[in-house]
């Protein structure tokens, strides 16, 4: 049986203290662990931005594997690093001995395949992440070129934490219901409102416009 140590982290101190985040990713946890037969010997809880992986308590765990450990459980891999390349010398420096797995990505380095899954999907996101920074980057120069304000609130689908921008959960399932519903040939306008009868609201509490549908899906 794999011994894991179960790696949380958050990105405000209200979510460390008692948020929906913590809770979420704890149960998630506790249940893959369940599911898969691992032992789950600690939780290390921690607050912090990704932008490095020298943070405290992630040291920390990692520092326990050969020790009490023989591998680490997270709800996601953006719980460890938003980097590719920090990604990557984690798993040359930790991940080739010890065990990492992700309940998200269903990923588990213990085998040679699930490595290979690891690279490949680390390499999309990074992907995904450059595409989406030169879309933002091109979009903010047009609205500073028609003198149109480009502060203030974060792009929908994200939160500002400390200068970062943080994947809202709920936003960006938003945006990935409209893909699909595009995707399906519907109208930006029949969209709008499949996604109202759905539950989902603009940040004010209103029905997205058709407008609006129309630039998550740009």
């Amino acid at each position: 049986m794999t011994k894991a140590i179960g790696y949380i982290r958050v990105s405000t101190e209200k979510q460390a203290e008692h948020g929906f985040s913590l809770e979420a990713q704890t149960e998630k946890l506790k249940a893959y662990a369940m599911l898969y037969d691992i032992e789950l010997i600690d939780l290390v809880v921690e607050q912090g931005s990704a932008k490095s992986v020298q943070r405290d308590g992630l040291q920390a765990a990692l520092g326990r594997l050969g020790q009490d450990a023989d591998g680490l459980l997270v709800v996601k891999l953006d719980r460890l690093t938003r980097s590719v390349a920090d990604l990557g010398r984690l798993v040359e420096t930790y991940f080739q001995n010890y065990a990492l797995l992700s309940v998200g990505e269903q990923i588990d380095t213990r085998s040679a395949a699930g490595r290979l899954v690891l690279n490949v999907l680390a390499s999309v996101s990074q992907w995904e992440r450059e595409v989406i920074g030169e879309r933002t980057s091109a979009a903010m120069q047009h609205m500073r070129n028609q003198n149109q304000y480009t502060g203030g609130k974060p792009p929908y689908g994200y939160d500002l934490v400390d200068g970062e921008l943080i994947e809202n959960e709920n936003e960006q399932q938003v945006i990935k219901l409209v893909a699909k519903y595009k995707a399906a040939g519907l109208s930006y306008r029949k969209i709008a409102a499949v996604i109202d009868e759905a539950g989902h609201k603009s940040r004010t509490g209103k029905q997205l416009s058709a407008m609006s549908v129309s630039r998550m899906a740009a």
